[in-house]
């Protein structure tokens, strides 16, 4: 019983606050739509953004590396070994490279997923993007490339080379940043501290580089790692003969450039081959931003087997690489002999 007398109707009641509620529904509707929409918005990415945030990040990742050769304050330390019995080095170097070019991406795009060689703890949350494009990209590339944030895997290599810059043969060195969208190459960055030229190529948009006018596949001229070899030197002679043409080289990135016509501008020579072949296990931060270059130049890195590469789940890649351009690669891999990297 109401203090007045007056019995409230649990029903009535219950009305009553049904009739609130759908007043407030209606009052707000608008607003909790538009909060919905501006979330969904959040949620995607604009490539093109995310491209130039890549070039600025392997710039700045270079600087570091640069500077700590040049300091000769490499504090070098072994990580491990390969299967191969190979040291995998870590230096000050790899570390603050990583810092930089990590904090930078992850600040400007929290929502994607990025993979990177080196781990370290150190966070910097003032890294933040210039919002510079370079020219050449807002030539080639149109904006409003947006795709699902949920759908890119970024991958970043630091310092590719790494027991090449220990021995200060900078020439093999570069900082690499790949974006990878349902697991497949589509933005790639190799960027040479030593020099200063960073290549890039948008797959479908454009690229700051061109294949080379020439290739030769009957005896051609084969880049190979010098570091993490195995047994490819054997490999590559059963595949194209005892003539065949082999440069030892570091550096992943470094020898997808080979692949590639440089600026006549480049202060160090570089080697130039015709096939890039690998062997043993190697990750996907190593490889990722040059099978996108490729790629963006009709070119491919596959499998020794000519299979795809999954840029998305884990990190290593078991299936050794072939990687070329401006040959017929299907045939190229039907020259490679039987190769199991997991039982070599």
């Amino acid at each position: 019983m109401s203090p007045m007398g007056i019995r409230l109707s649990p029903l009535g009641l219950g009305l009553f606050c049904l009739l609130g509620v759908g007043v407030i529904y209606h009052l707000y509707a608008g607003v909790i739509s538009n909060h919905i929409a501006a979330f969904r918005q959040r949620r995607t990415v604009d490539l093109r953004d995310l491209l130039a945030v890549s070039v600025e990040a392997a710039l700045l990742g270079g600087t570091e590396v640069k500077k700590v050769r040049e300091e000769n304050s490499l504090n070098e330390k072994s990580k491990g070994k390969t299967k191969e019995g190979a040291n995998e080095l870590l230096t000050t170097g790899d570390l603050q490279s990583h810092r930089k070019m990590f904090n930078l991406i992850s600040n400007t795009f929290p929502e994607v997923t990025v993979n990177s060689e080196e781990h370290d703890n150190t966070l910097d949350k003032a890294a933040a993007w210039s919002r510079k494009i370079p020219a050449d990209i807002l030539e080639k590339v149109e904006g409003g490339r947006d795709v699902p944030a949920e759908s890119v895997t970024v991958w970043i290599d630091p310092l590719d080379a790494t027991q090449e810059y220990t021995e200060n043969l900078v020439k093999f060195v570069t900082t690499m940043v790949c974006v990878a969208v349902d697991g497949k190459p589509v933005i790639g960055v190799i960027h040479v501290p030593f020099t200063g030229f960073t290549a890039w190529a948008f797959v479908g948009q454009g690229s700051n580089m061109r294949a080379r006018s020439s290739y030769s596949v009957s005896t051609p001229k084969a880049i190979v790692s010098r570091s993490h070899s195995g047994k490819v030197k054997s490999f590559v002679q059963d595949a194209f003969g005892n003539s065949t043409t082999i440069i030892e080289a570091g550096g992943a990135g470094y020898k997808v450039l080979s692949l590639l016509e440089m600026p006549s501008s480049e202060t160090i020579p570089m080697d130039q081959a015709d096939v890039y072949i690998h062997v043993t296990f190697i990750k996907k931060w190593d490889i990722c931003a040059g099978a996108a270059l490729l790629s963006a130049l009709g070119g491919h890195m596959t499998t020794l087997k000519g299979e795809d590469i999954d840029y998305s789940g884990t990190a290593l890649n078991k299936g050794g690489l072939v990687a070329s351009v401006g040959v017929d690669h299907k045939a190229l891999v039907k020259k490679l002999p039987e190769w199991d990297p997991e039982k070599h």
